[in-house]
Order: structure tokens, then C-alpha cells, then sequence
């Protein structure tokens, strides 16, 4: 039984998005297979519904307290590091990192796993330290590059250095899609070879659970929907990372040539201001919704009501969201930069920054229900081939490389 160090920066429902999903699944799997998994979390939060693995607190810190500290906004973070400061007064990401690293370290005195996982860089330097100090093989699981988080816009050279070093001095590495797999090859200096494609799969949750869509949640789109209109949702955080301005203003064309529209932009995050502001601008608010950040419930609604899904990211490395979406039978249309583009093969797919086919799209498929039927199908069918089973035996086969690494040094 191979004995796992998993670190990683959320589960659910302490989440905030994909990444606590992926990992949550991951380990599930992993688990079935009969891995023996310690989950290091940097917050104190009930995981009762978690029985496959253990769930480990690095400190006495709420869930909310991360996403108020730059965790996924990495604009904001920087090296001011108070070593003594009692946790209750930290005051940055970097703090909560380095009170994650001191718990790792005081684990890995008394336990011995035989492989550390890391997930993205707030995990990369615990990961790290593992190695150095202890001997044990790295494997750093990439969900998420600087450079995707920035918009390819550059990124914080703090962030970028944490990645730098992780990534250099992992033993293996994962990457969610090709595209990620070379963005770190090409901005990383990384040799392919070390670096593995693992593609997500669908959040088992959604597969299982029973689900009933609630209309009444809906009303006023259920009643548009009944006159015609076709539904257009995308769902994630509002950065520059998700291309929503692009999104907003391609909405804007579509609309002009197909008034019977709606969007629904689902989530939050710095941009909300500018969204509104762009709807306003283009005279388009009574066909623009914002439901706020949802998760759970609120979010299938979503996925449920809508007839079309658009992941409009400048830099997505997978998307799970249209997976999600997917399974709930809306048609995607995804942007080239994004991972998952990699999977299903049907849906459209268009350059984040061209607005105008991307509204040609929406109006297409808006309009013939032979093309949104056909598209449905198609994407079914590639959806339902992933399985967090399969994932998992390549995960596994990483891990028996490393050890096999460890054991000839």
C-alpha cells in the first residue's frame, strides 16, 4: 500500500473552485485503489462526509480567511513574512504558507510517506521542503500556471519564483492538459520528458448524486425560455484570466443580430464592476444576469437552465466547469486556450480574443435546433469516456516512477 503526502489548498465545500473538486476527486480515486492518503489543508473546517482519506489542518484558521488573502488573485501577494506572528494575526498569503510549511515539517519528523503530491504553487515550497530535508519524492501537480492566472500578462514574480523552484525540483510532473504541459516547458525551462499530461475528469458528486432542477429558482429565465429565448451562462471567478470583458462585448454583437438572448454570468471577483459597467455601456442589461457566486445547488440550477455554455478564458489549463455543464446538457462552446478543448473534440471552439465569432456562434446554435441537438450528442458521448479511475491509474504510474527513482539513488 503506497502511503501518500497529498498537499493542497482547499475541499469541498470549503472551495472556492476547480481546484479543491479536482483534488477531492483525485484522491477518491486513488484511495479506491487502495492508496493510503494524509490531505494537508491550511484551514480548520469540519470534513466529516470525507472518510477515504485523512484530513489534516496545518492551523487553526478559518476556510473564508484564504480567499481575503491573495491565494487566487496572486496580484496581491507579497514576501513580507512574519515567522513568530501568532496565526490569528497573519496577515498574508505568505504567512499561511509559511505556517504550512512548519506543519509539513513537523509531520514529516514523525511519518515517512512514500511520495509528496503537491498541487500549485501555495503548496510548492512545502513540497519542496519535503525533498530537501527529508528525502522524499516530489511530484508537482500543476492546476494552474502564474502565467494562466495573469492573463499571460506576466504575473507576480514572487508566484513565478515559487513555481520556478517547485517545478525544477519536483521529481515528475503532472499537467492538466498539453497547453499547460507547455506553458511550462516553454516559460519554465523544464525538459518534456519530466513533465506528464493527466487530463481531470467529471466531479464524481455530479455523476451520482441525485438531482432535481428547481424552475422556481428560475423563474424569470424559465419564462423567457417559454417565448423562445435561448439561455448563454458561463460560470468562474471574474478575473482578467476568464476573458469575461471578451465575453460581455461578444454578448453585445450577438444580441444585436439575435435579440431573443439572454446571458448569465455566474460568479465574482474584481471584475464585477467593470461587467456591469460593459453591460450598461452596450445597452444590453436586460439581457445580462448576475446570479453572484454559486456553488452546490445554485450551481447545477444554473448549468440547467442554460441551453449553451461559453468558457471564454484567455488561459484555462482544463475547465471543469464545462464538464459540468456538459453533463447537464448544455452545448460548449470553449476558447482554443483552453484544456478541456483538448477533450471534447464537439464543442466550437474560438480565439478569446475573437468576440466576433464567438457571437456568431451563439447566434448559430441559438437558431438551429438541429446544430445544438447534433453538438449535444457529440459531446455527451466524449464526456461520458473520462473517469477519475482512469486518471488515477496514470497518477499511480508516476508515482511508481518516482519511488523506482528513489530507490536507484
Amino acid at each position: 500500500m503506497m502511503k501518500i503526502l497529498m498537499l493542497g489548498w482547499e475541499l469541498p465545500p470549503h472551495n472556492s473552485g476547480g481546484l479543491g473538486v479536482a483534488c477531492l476527486n483525485l484522491s477518491r480515486a486513488l484511495a479506491k485503489d487502495g492508496a493510503e492518503i494524509d490531505f494537508v489543508v491550511p484551514y480548520e473546517a469540519d470534513h466529516q462526509e470525507i472518510s477515504f482519506m485523512n484530513v489534516l489542518s496545518a492551523m487553526k484558521l478559518d476556510p473564508l480567511f484564504r480567499y481575503g488573502v491573495g491565494a487566487y488573485d496572486s496580484k496581491y501577494v507579497d514576501e513580507a513574512l512574519i515567522p513568530d506572528a501568532p496565526q490569528e494575526k497573519m496577515i498574508s498569503i505568505r504567512d499561511v504558507q509559511h505556517n504550512y510549511c512548519k506543519f509539513v515539517e513537523e509531520y514529516l519528523m514523525e511519518y515517512k510517506p512514500d511520495v509528496v503530491h503537491a498541487h500549485d504553487w501555495l503548496t510548492f515550497e512545502a513540497g519542496v521542503l519535503a525533498k530537501r530535508n527529508f528525502g522524499i519524492p516530489l511530484v508537482a501537480h500543476v492546476h494552474a500556471t502564474e502565467y494562466d492566472r495573469s492573463g499571460m500578462r506576466g504575473g507576480n514574480p514572487v508566484v513565478h519564483a515559487i513555481e520556478r523552484e517547485g517545478l525544477m525540483l519536483a521529481d515528475k510532473i503532472i499537467a492538466v492538459s498539453q497547453a499547460t504541459k507547455d506553458i511550462i516547458h516553454e516559460k519554465y525551462d523544464i525538459p518534456e520528458d519530466k513533465i506528464d499530461v493527466v487530463y481531470n475528469s467529471l466531479d464524481e458528486d455530479f455523476l451520482k448524486s441525485a438531482y432535481k432542477y428547481d424552475s422556481d429558482d428560475y423563474k424569470y429565465l424559465e419564462a423567457m425560455k417559454g417565448l423562445g429565448y435561448t439561455i448563454v451562462s458561463t460560470v468562474g471567478r471574474f478575473t482578467v484570466q476568464k476573458g469575461l470583458s471578451n465575453l460581455m462585448r461578444a454578448a453585445a454583437r450577438a444580441i444585436s443580430k439575435e435579440r431573443k438572448l439572454i446571458f448569465v454570468f455566474a460568479g465574482d471577483g474584481e471584475q464585477k464592476q467593470e461587467l456591469l459597467d460593459l453591460s450598461a455601456k452596450f445597452g444590453i442589461s436586460k439581457n445580462v444576469v448576475f446570479t453572484g457566486f454559486v456553488r452546490g445547488k445554485q450551481l447545477r440550477d444554473v448549468y440547467a437552465v442554460s441551453d449553451i455554455f461559453v468558457m471564454s478564458s484567455v488561459s484555462e489549463p482544463f475547465g471543469l466547469t464545462a464538464l459540468e455543464a456538459a453533463h447537464h446538457g448544455d452545448v460548449l462552446i470553449l476558447t482554443k486556450q483552453s484544456g478541456v478543448a483538448e477533450v471534447i473534440k464537439s464543442a466550437m471552439e474560438y480565439d478569446f480574443w475573437d468576440e466576433e465569432k464567438l457571437a456568431d456562434e451563439i447566434v448559430a446554435i441559438s437558431k438551429s435546433k438541429a446544430l445544438r441537438n447534433t453538438l449535444k450528442k457529440g459531446i455527451s458521448t466524449e464526456y461520458c469516456k473520462i473517469s477519475w479511475q482512469d486518471v488515477a491509474k496514470k497518477i499511480e504510474k508516476v508515482y511508481n516512477e518516482v519511488d523506482k527513482h528513489k530507490e536507484l539513488c
